[in-house]
């Protein structure tokens, strides 16, 4: 197969998992000490997506400065800047010359090992326009859902419903694949039904903007339904979950740091200054005298635990201070700014 070229979604606020955002964009969040978006770009270059494009917005420079060209992380990476939010599809529109004839659309802030060659072998075997990834949840109220025919046709959508009005239990996982002509049904810049009040004139969202018009054309496009993981990171239980579910290899990812699968070396089991794994710690952390610490539990770059803590089941961020004497549960402990 010929190169498909794909696009990052970057830009966006990450308003629900706020205060972590006010200091980063939500791609730069880490999962198991890496930004989630580093995942998404190593997936790409293991999936030969090499030729990469990422727009950017909140904090675009913190973004830029970690990928610089994106060889780090085995693609080609080069960047869309949006001065003002263009939505989930005029952002896209406005990287079209990039993108070429077929490419991937994927948000740099979901956690995901889905098997991309398996979801291009099926986008290139249909006559659809589009291909969108879709995952079976139990909870339909916290996702958009395809509605589909017996040909994996999609037929409609609904946004969180209730389980018992759901038609679907297929969750939009907003990764999509797509011929160059599924900008023939975007909206004229100026009418776009997602756009509000000083939103740019190019703002557009799939949701509101294009996949209606495809469906009112009668135009084909596909569900691919998928058993990988994924999870969209939209808030800060899921930040929390989807952390633990790395660490546990539930998701193909990779980590930053020394994790610890059991009591450290020359510390007997029982003993109150302990770690009981699995306990990934990050470069440079500093752990005084007295903490115990019960996995899983996630302990960023440079964060330093004061004597006499008790943490279980936590995530620290990156440049966190934990005081001495702090009890933590199920807690996620972020750098104070």
């Amino acid at each position: 197969m010929s190169a498909m070229r794909a696009m990052v979604l970057a830009a966006g606020l990450g308003t629900r998992l706020r205060p972590i955002t006010y200091e980063m964009p939500k791609p730069m969040v880490p999962v198991l000490n890496r930004p989630v978006m580093e995942h998404i770009l190593r997936l790409l270059a293991r999936h030969d997506f090499a030729q990469t494009i990422a727009n950017l917005h909140w904090f675009p420079e913190l973004i830029e400065e970690r990928f610089g060209d994106g060889s780090g992380c085995g693609v080609e990476l080069s960047y869309s800047r949006e001065e003002q939010l263009l939505g989930t599809s005029g952002g896209v529109r406005k990287a079209a010359e990039f993108l070429g004839e077929s490419f991937l659309v994927i948000s740099g802030d979901a956690l995901t090992d889905i098997d991309l060659t398996s979801m291009r072998q099926f986008h290139e075997s249909h006559d659809g326009i589009a291909t969108l990834a879709t995952k079976r949840v139990e909870d339909t109220s916290q996702f958009g859902v395809a509605i589909t025919g017996a040909d994996r046709r999609i037929q409609g959508f609904q946004e969180k419903p209730d389980s018992a009005e759901a038609l679907s239990d297929l969750a939009n996982c907003g990764i999509y694949m797509f011929r160059s002509e599924i900008f023939d049904f975007f909206p004229d810049p100026a009418t776009s039904k997602a756009a509000g009040p000083g939103d740019p004139p190019g703002f557009a969202d799939w949701a509101m903007d294009v996949f209606p018009r495809l469906l009112e054309a009668d135009v084909p496009f596909y569900s691919h339904e998928i058993d990988d993981y994924w999870n969209d990171i939209g808030n800060l239980e899921e930040l929390r979950s989807g952390n633990l579910d790395a660490l546990s290899a539930a998701v193909e990812v990779e980590s930053e740091g020394e994790v610890v699968d059991g009591f450290r070396s020359g510390e007997p089991e029982g003993d109150e200054g302990a770690l009981k794994g699995p306990v990934l710690l990050g470069p440079g952390c500093e752990i005084a005298d007295d903490v115990r610490i019960d996995g899983p539990a996630v302990i960023g770059d440079r964060v330093r635990i004061g004597a006499n803590s008790r943490l279980r089941e936590v995530i620290v961020l990156p440049g966190a201070e934990i005081a001495a004497g702090t009890v933590l549960v199920g807690a996620i402990a972020a750098r104070r700014g």
